[in-house]
């Protein structure tokens, strides 16, 4: 019956069918456990024309986004605001940050390693910082936090308390890196996206729903 293809089917406790275009932008259907597949098709075929609208914006946005090409003049991102890339005549520091990037011409070839390494390092410091200060704020313990090079997802909690970050966040804003940390600690008690959740979220970032609608937005962003 539809005429746009699923890409996957998400059941869960849920009330309601929610549908999801992803940064790929291909549609994911969350919906409650025993929800009939006809029915699901249903909704996604009268939602069609939605569906396809938001498909072609998101398509639109990857294709403005060019590779990088790790030239001298180039910007990057770095807690959501835009940073030229410089190469300096220094043999001390591979890499140096001050009001922009400065990378030694020696190590040019190596740039994108580099500064991707940079951006780890900050990551691990900056998302590790909100981190003990949300939890220690409102009494949650995690185990540990590990940087990820995933490019598709933010974050996730493990169950044993365990916390994944991609690292290409600390190229967002730093209430958009606070969102995610948050989110990963709600999941400490709350393993779901239930209502109790996201009261959670709530209670620790007021406004969260403006940094999440940013990272929907944004994603396209974020890359190296």
């Amino acid at each position: 019956m539809t005429e746009i293809k699923i890409a996957k089917i998400i059941r869960s406790k849920r009330k309601t069918i929610a549908l999801e275009i992803a940064r790929d932008a291909t549609l994911i259907v969350r919906a409650p456990y025993r929800t009939p597949m006809d029915f699901i098709e249903k909704v996604v075929f009268k939602k069609r024309f939605w569906i396809k609208e938001k498909q072609e914006i998101i398509r639109d946005r990857y294709q403005k986004i060019a590779s990088k090409k790790f030239v001298s003049g180039e910007g990057f991102l770095y807690l959501g605001n835009m940073y030229r890339l410089e190469f300096i005549d220094a043999s001390d520091m591979s890499i140096v940050f001050n009001n922009g990037f400065q990378i030694s011409r020696q190590h040019i070839y190596m740039a994108k390693e580099i500064l991707t390494a940079w951006y780890k390092e900050k990551a691990y410091q900056k998302i590790s910082e909100r981190a003990d200060w949300y939890s220690s704020l409102y009494g949650l313990k995690y185990n540990k936090i590990k940087i990820s090079d995933a490019q598709k997802r933010w974050g996730s909690c493990s169950a044993k308390g365990n916390l994944n970050f991609s690292w290409r966040l600390i190229m967002a804003p730093l209430r958009v890196i606070d969102y995610v940390v948050v989110h990963e600690l709600a999941h400490l008690e709350e393993n779901n996206h239930s209502k109790a959740f996201w009261n959670k979220v709530k209670i620790m970032l007021p406004d969260y729903e403006q940094y999440r609608k940013w990272l929907k937005e944004n994603t396209h962003l974020l890359v190296t």
